[in-house]
């Protein structure tokens, strides 16, 4: 017998793809990159659906994050803790938003919820510096984060409230004919130029 056959049961199978955008293989091939995180603490049977959790110290060391500057901020969204400790069903939802084959929508909505690291349900000033301090890597001076957060403000904020809201942000990413394409590779680059063309 093959552990392909004692993992999941069929009806979780179908459940995974039903809630992702992968096939079976790739489920269990996720799985397989989630146990080798911890096989200490991921059995190999999840039939029974075990209560494990990896902590963000692990799913921050994967090579898709650990040089995001967004890395902590991506688990803390897709976790259901909120603090970037994963399970196996927020570390498929993380992959299968950033997959190509998510929709522009639902990349739309996790990325402003990213970017919205006070929890508000809204794009502040605050919001934006952080974000444009993490993109640059700290790299701007802080007159020019200030005039940049202003010129997307002013540019994006369409019911002129001061911030973003997911319309807003939605409206400004049309400008980004690639965030189609945004994945692991792309997610810091696509929005340095988002932010940078805002400003000009």
């Amino acid at each position: 017998m093959g552990n392909k056959q004692t993992i999941f049961t069929a009806q979780q199978l179908d459940a995974y793809q039903d809630c992702t955008y992968f096939t079976r293989k790739e489920i269990l091939r996720l799985f397989n990159r989630y146990r080798d995180l911890a096989p200490q603490l991921v059995p190999l049977d999840y039939t029974n659906q075990p209560d494990v959790k990896l902590p963000y110290e692990l799913i921050g060391s994967m090579p898709e994050l650990k040089d995001n500057p967004f890395r902590q901020r991506i688990a803390e969204v897709f976790s259901e803790d909120g603090e970037g400790n994963m399970t196996l069903d927020d570390f498929l939802d993380m992959f299968s938003v950033l997959s190509e084959m998510a929709p522009r929508d639902l990349k739309a909505y996790y990325a402003f919820k990213i970017y919205d690291f006070n929890n508000d349900d809204f794009i502040c000033k605050s919001d934006l510096e952080k974000t444009l301090n993490k993109l640059t890597r700290n790299e701007l001076t802080e007159e020019e984060v200030r005039m940049v957060c202003e010129k997307v403000i002013d540019e994006a904020d369409l019911d002129n409230d001061g911030r973003l809201s997911l319309e807003d942000f939605q409206h400004m990413i049309v400008r980004a004919p690639d965030f189609l394409r945004m994945d692991w590779k792309y997610f810091n680059i696509l929005y340095f130029h988002l932010f940078i063309s805002l400003a000009r």
